[in-house]
């Protein structure tokens, strides 16, 4: 069994809250409300998390909002992750020019990570804001293990049997294909699903009431139910029409594994295959430019 600290989990749920809401402070009584947390608890962690730069009390209301820590804490990541950079000029114009909403996601051991929003992406990205984690578990961040050594699709297949209860080989399958259909087109492209309509009330619920054992809970059941349902478009056909829910592209630096993907959403309408072709070939050009940028090598051929 994994390891986990409730005190640690308090915090998280606080930073979580605030990062979710970019816009809003929250004051002692409506955090204690949103996160069902003791009054004097939440009150000893926000003072702690106050005195060392984390969190910010304005001084008339007494709402917290993040601090300079959390702002010196976000440069040191983007330090580190600078790739984003040159994404931002390209994601804003592909939402410019093809009219959709754009994401960028990434992903760590357990799940995949909602990092930048550009326009309405989806509702579902929507409903969460920046932050938002999925289980790193099949069939979600296919597009990152579709490109991924044969180990990481092996233990992303594994989760996904584990969450489900014992391996089930037709959904082995059904997802190996899927894996193989996205590395050969280059792209992923997902469809609307009932799983998808169900997790955006949930997370649209719980936004009223924070807590991070409930936003576990919700996706964990939005990954387990996407496994029984039509998910991934293995083969687009130019003329036939689909609900799509997302197209995927793969953002390569050192040409080993992804380290973000480029998200499109907003889909209001059905789309044909020639339509969902020309999207994706539009990010994958961005993508290939931002991989130029990032590592100063033209990309490869497979990759």
């Amino acid at each position: 069994m994994a390891l986990f600290s409730q005190p640690t989990a308090r915090a998280l749920a606080i930073l979580d809250l605030l990062m979710a809401n970019p816009q809003q402070a929250f004051g002692l009584t409506e955090m204690t409300r949103r996160l069902n947390l003791n009054k004097a608890t939440c009150h000893a962690i926000l003072t702690t998390m106050a005195n060392y730069g984390f969190l910010v009390q304005h001084p008339k209301t007494k709402a917290y909002r993040l601090g300079p820590s959390i702002i010196a804490a976000g440069n040191a990541a983007f330090a580190q992750f600078p790739v984003l950079e040159y994404a931002r000029p390209e994601l804003e114009g592909l939402n410019s020019d093809l009219n959709l909403g754009f994401a960028v996601t990434a992903r760590s051991k357990l799940h995949q990570v909602l990092l930048a929003l550009y326009g309405n992406a989806t509702p579902l990205m929507d409903s969460f804001q920046l932050g938002l984690r999925l289980p790193n578990a099949a069939p979600i961040a296919a597009c990152f293990t579709a490109f991924s050594p044969a180990k990481q699709l092996e233990a992303w297949l594994t989760r996904a049997h584990e969450s489900r209860g014992g391996y089930n080989e037709r959904l082995d399958q059904k997802l190996r294909v899927s894996v193989i259909a996205i590395r050969a087109r280059g792209y992923e492209v997902t469809l609307k699903t009932h799983a998808e309509e169900e997790l955006t009330r949930e997370l649209t619920r719980i936004h009223q009431s924070w807590s991070l054992q409930e936003l576990e809970e919700a996706t964990n059941k939005y990954q387990q139910g996407i496994c029984l349902e039509h998910y991934h478009l293995d083969r687009v056909d130019p003329k036939a029409r689909y609900e799509v829910s997302t197209i995927a592209v793969p953002v390569f630096v050192y040409r080993q594994v992804p380290v973000m993907c480029f998200v499109a959403g907003s889909m209001d309408a059905p789309m044909t295959g020639a339509q969902i072709e020309d999207i994706a070939t539009r990010m994958k050009q961005s993508a290939d430019r931002v991989t130029r940028l990032a590592s100063g090598h033209e990309p490869s051929a497979n990759a």
